[in-house]
């Protein structure tokens, strides 16, 4: 009886060896956090040696750098939805809520992104300073055209309307992060997006009607004051 052909495993390419470890690392990541972060335990979970991994990454934060990055680059591309949302606040809207989704699904990448990067000397050259104004750029923008449209008050800049969302989103979701409380993604949304968008819409039934009486009351003044001027 003729013995069975034994196979060998085939071996992966370093493209797929890197996909695999980075995969990995990211499930150990959310699993236990990036402060304790094992090299051996993804070494052991990817079938390599300890010594494979530092081939393709010098050191540990190399590798939560990576993950990072590509983690934030996934959620950049993956986005259908927001070419079909008509009107500024709904659309507005999605892109908060959007923002907090990711927050609440990656806590721990987020937290690592903001506290560990972000304050690095190093950011503004990295690629995450890129992708991160790719990120926010899409409200800027936004607001941008809101603003060239006459929908919102021309008083405030886009990037300064820009900071405020995201620098409310921060504020709101600091504590989740830190695994000291909770926020409600849609509730937080719809209240972020309510203010902004309701403090700089444009009302003219309401303001505008409130500025040509201004207006013309200013104008009654002057001819009043020159009328009294000419009898005396």
């Amino acid at each position: 009886m003729a013995k069975p052909v034994r196979r060998r495993a085939s071996r992966l390419s370093s493209e797929q060896r890197i996909a695999n470890i980075l995969s990995i690392a990211r499930e150990v990541i959310r699993e236990r956090g990036y402060e304790d972060l094992s090299m051996a335990e993804i070494a052991a979970k990817a079938g390599v040696v300890e010594g494979t991994i530092y081939r393709y990454f010098e050191t540990k934060r190399d590798l939560l750098v990576r993950v990072a990055e590509d983690w934030f680059s996934e959620h950049l591309n993956r986005d259908p939805n927001l070419p079909s949302i008509k009107g500024t606040w709904n659309r507005l809207r999605h892109l908060v809520w959007r923002a907090l989704e990711i927050t609440k699904r990656e806590p721990v990448l987020t937290r690592f992104l903001l506290t560990e990067l972000r304050p690095s000397a190093s950011y503004r050259s990295s690629p995450f300073f890129d992708l991160n104004r790719r990120f926010t750029g899409e409200i800027r923008s936004l607001c941008q055209g809101a603003i060239a449209a006459g929908e919102f008050q021309s008083d405030v800049s886009p990037s300064l309307l820009r900071d405020m969302i995201f620098g409310c989103i921060e504020h709101q979701t600091w504590a989740y992060l830190r695994n000291e409380g909770d926020f409600d993604i849609n509730e937080t949304a719809d209240g972020i997006t309510n203010v902004i968008y309701r403090g700089m819409i444009v009302t003219v039934g309401k303001f505008g009607d409130l500025d040509r009486q201004v207006a013309r009351l200013t104008t009654l003044g002057d001819r009043l004051e020159l009328a009294l001027a000419a009898r005396g």
